[in-house]
């Protein structure tokens, strides 16, 4: 079939479907719903993409984590991986002192998510009270790794530390409800029967995701030795150290891991009993989770194709048995077996081709809509993902096509001519 035929072929593929609008609507009514579905998600994962990297980006790409295990996996973490030995202020400590690779480590361990089990608590300040405020235990460089400052007062000190003294650190939202119009340095507040004293308040933290407050915002900073004396049951330490600069995160890991392994006795040849953590870790741990969002969900959209694959087939065999004569005269003036077999499944991929364009044309209107409504979370549409949805929807096209263009072809001349 040359591309004269082709293009004929097509046009009256076209023509068939403005004759038969509802039955050719009907028909690629799944392919429309599965593109769109593809388009949709990949947008959508892409936006999520972008975002969650550039928010773990602006945490600092030089932090480097240190946990008794590793828990940015989505496999089961056996019990024997998680009751292992934790890790101690005294190891942050020796980090410190024997790395010199690594400008600051803070060791840090908290109270939070009470929906996990960890339970969170509420602080007083007389009649106020703030409610489910993260209490969180730190060293004296925790703001100097994360590279935060503080709004009104001072950081946590050595001295604080050393003395084990009854300050706090407030973040930004727990000072705003329990000092609404008071200037809280100087203040006490109540948390868990004991009495702290108000030194600092941080500066107000970057929004999540969705636009909503940063729950790292609602929160308390003791130092570790007076967290450890009102919760001695928490032991479970992370150490978040920041490498002198990007180029020596490398060197920083490898000293970081000779000091715990000597430090927790690891025998030479045998595996870490420790997981460190960077930046690259958690990416990729969210890049794990959005490709098994999308591939749960593009098996979901593969269900409209098949239906719709099935119904351009069922559409495809009823036209051959619609088109017997027509197809007896063409043969019978010369057009050969080939010729009828690309004809039908051209026409089979031409329905199914409009079908792509629709289901793109949709999904094109969803993401301008979401990215309209939820300007935070935008739907960033990838040219490939266009491109493989066109091709998928003339593939379903062309294989489920092959059939009825098979038995049009088979035809016999002279009993196509004699049908009614």
């Amino acid at each position: 079939m040359h591309w004269q035929e082709a293009k004929e072929t097509t046009i009256m593929a076209l023509g068939a479907i403005r004759t038969n609008k509802l039955r050719s609507s009907l028909t690629i009514l799944g392919i429309v719903v599965g593109i769109t579905t593809v388009i949709v998600i990949s947008s959508i994962i892409s936006g999520l993409n972008s975002r969650v990297t550039e928010r773990i980006e602006s945490f600092g790409s030089n932090l480097i984590y240190v946990f008794h295990f590793n828990w940015a996996t989505l496999g089961r973490i056996p019990p024997e991986v998680m009751n292992r030995k934790r890790l101690t202020y005294e190891d942050a400590e020796a980090i410190r002192r024997q790395c010199p690779s690594v400008k600051a480590v803070s060791p840090i361990i908290r109270i939070f998510m009470p929906e996990f089990g960890g339970g969170s608590l509420d602080v007083r300040s007389g009649s106020e009270r703030a409610k489910n405020v993260i209490v969180q235990g730190i060293g004296e460089n925790w703001a100097a790794v994360f590279e935060l400052s503080v709004r009104d007062g001072r950081v946590l000190t050595e001295m604080d530390l050393e003395r084990h003294a009854m300050v706090c650190l407030l973040g930004f939202d727990t000072a705003q409800t329990l000092f609404p119009k008071s200037d809280p340095i100087g203040k006490y507040v109540l948390l868990s029967g004991h009495q702290f004293t108000v030194v600092g308040v941080m500066e107000k933290q970057k929004e999540t995701l969705t636009g909503g407050a940063n729950p790292e915002d609602n929160l308390i900073n003791l130092p570790i030795g007076a967290f450890r004396k009102l919760y001695p049951d928490h032991k479970d330490f992370l150490l978040v150290a920041k490498a002198a600069t990007q180029l020596q995160m490398s060197q920083a890991i490898d000293e970081m891991r000779e000091v715990l392994r000597r430090r927790r006795r690891v025998p030479v040849g045998k595996p870490d009993n420790f997981a460190v953590f960077t930046q690259d870790t958690f990416v990729d741990f969210w890049h794990k989770i959005s490709g098994s969002i999308f591939v749960a969900m593009f098996i979901i959209s593969s269900v409209g194709l098949v239906v719709g694959g099935v119904g351009v087939m069922n559409i495809m065999l009823v036209t051959v048995t619609e088109r017997t004569r027509e197809i007896g005269i063409r043969k019978a003036i010369g057009a050969r077996r080939h010729d009828i077999l690309l004809q039908f499944l051209l026409e089979a991929m031409t329905l199914t081709g409009v079908g792509g364009l629709l289901g793109v044309a949709l999904g094109l209107a969803i993401d301008l809509f979401i990215n309209i409504v939820f300007p935070r979370l935008p739907a960033i549409l990838s040219p490939f993902w266009v491109l493989a949805g066109l091709l998928m929807s003339i593939g379903v096209g062309l294989g489920f096509g092959i059939y009825p263009a098979y038995r049009a072809a088979r035809l016999s001349p002279i009993e196509a001519l004699r049908y009614e």
